[in-house]
């Protein structure tokens, strides 16, 4: 099957026509109109430098159910004697700074450039990106960001500074948005890890019809800055 060339105009092709490995559209650009029109059809951009934009679509996908959703026991524990608070949208620039920065540390080639972070600034400064983060003694150790539509978060990048920083903020942001009625987190790339948690796969078809379902109507949400 082709790899549809966008165009000026914000439209996607249908979701169903992507590529097996999940490709479905290359250009186009990161106007908040295009995203908020991509997401809402689980479509999401991901490449590297260098590269034009492209745009994905998995099939199978895997999703976290809050109402599912299991917390190991040793990760409770540990969370009840680190000290680490948990936060909300209270340093959103740095969490995704970091989920670049740690992996460009690290030596590894990472999706998160320059411009997708200007991108994503502004969909948080338009109150549709989130971020949930783990402190610890006034520092910034752990952290995660995504776009939340309607009762659907679109999981994008996590980063630890300690050991299970990450997971701290995982845990903590499942609990917040079960309590705000969201009914399903995308996490879009199957990974064990994330599965350790609950997460599972579901087809594309599913996926989408759960979409439709959930999401409603696309407006900013104000989030509270804690647990």
């Amino acid at each position: 099957m082709p790899i549809f060339h966008l165009t000026e105009e914000v439209t996607f092709p249908p979701p169903e026509l992507a590529e097996p490995d999940g490709i479905l559209a290359v250009g186009g650009d990161l106007r908040p109109e295009r995203l908020l029109a991509a997401y809402r059809q689980g479509i999401f951009p991901w490449y590297s430098e260098g590269e034009p934009i492209l745009w994905w679509f998995t099939d199978p996908r895997l999703i976290i159910d809050p109402a599912e959703f299991h917390i190991p026991s040793r990760l409770a524990r540990y969370r009840r004697n680190s000290g680490v608070e948990i936060r909300f949208d209270t340093a959103f620039e740095q969490v995704i700074q970091n989920c670049a920065g740690i992996r460009t540390e690290a030596g590894d080639e990472t999706w998160i450039l320059p411009e997708m972070i200007e991108a994503y600034i502004k969909m948080h400064h338009l109150g549709y990106a989130h971020s949930a983060e783990s402190w610890l003694n006034g520092e910034l150790v752990g952290g995660l960001y995504g776009l939340s539509l309607d009762r659907v978060f679109f999981g994008e990048s996590m980063f630890s500074r300690v050991s299970k920083g990450s997971q701290y903020a995982l845990a903590g942001l499942v609990k917040f948005l079960a309590g705000r009625g969201c009914k399903l987190i995308d996490c879009q790339m199957t990974t064990k890890h994330l599965q350790r948690f609950g997460a599972k796969e579901i087809a594309g078809a599913l996926f989408l019809g759960a979409l439709e379902r959930w999401i409603k109507k696309i407006e900013p949400q104000q989030w509270n800055d804690h647990e």
